[in-house]
């Protein structure tokens, strides 16, 4: 009866294959240490010919050895020439990471412009909180115009603007000249005619 692969125990790198880790529980049955670690370092140089560019890398010998020892379930007891991870760093969870899950008030605009007219909203009134009024609200003609807003005008804008940052930003239209911007149509999908 033949054996399938499916009913062999599973890889713990299968990215090297079945032969590479049949070679790691071979090393791992040898006795002498030094025999053994022998076999480890040949077992090193067939990972780098299935992988020769980690080979270059400067840390890529490291990685070959830590996946030696990962393969090997941490049992190999050779002499390791490069510091290899442990059993307990493998399993480490990383922190999670805080994500703002909070709402978007305009979801076209998205979080970032939100952000920017919060800031906005509480800087002194100036020069530069104009330059920086008009470029946000330049930005957020640009998203209408991405989202397919049919309603594009600058009073729309003054307006959200004015929503968004819940009146502290309050404009008129002619208090900021936004730029005008072609609407590009899709390529035609028809193929014409010769």
């Amino acid at each position: 009866m033949l054996t399938y692969n499916t009913q062999l125990k599973n890889l713990k790198l299968p990215e090297y294959g079945r032969n590479i880790q049949n070679m790691v529980d071979h090393c791992l049955t040898i006795e002498d240490r030094n025999e053994r670690t022998a076999a480890a370092y040949g077992v090193i140089d067939a990972m780098s010919n299935l992988f020769p560019i980690a080979a270059n890398d400067a840390d890529g010998a490291r990685k070959y050895w830590d996946h030696l020892a990962v393969m090997s379930d941490f049992k190999l007891d050779i002499d390791w020439p490069v510091e290899v991870i442990s059993s307990e760093t493998i399993g480490e969870t990383p922190e999670a990471v805080p994500y703002d899950t909070g709402i978007i008030g305009m979801r076209q605009y998205g979080r970032n412009v939100e952000s920017m007219l919060d800031m906005i909203a509480g800087m002194e009134a100036g020069e530069l909180r104009d330059e920086m009024i008009a470029m946000v609200a330049n930005q957020m003609k640009k998203d209408l115009l991405a989202d397919g807003n049919d309603d594009v005008t600058d009073e729309k804008v003054i307006r959200d603007i004015y929503e968004i940052t819940r009146g502290r930003v309050n404009l008129r239209p002619g208090d900021v000249t936004l730029h005008e911007y072609n609407v590009i149509a899709p390529p035609s999908k028809k193929k014409k005619k010769k």
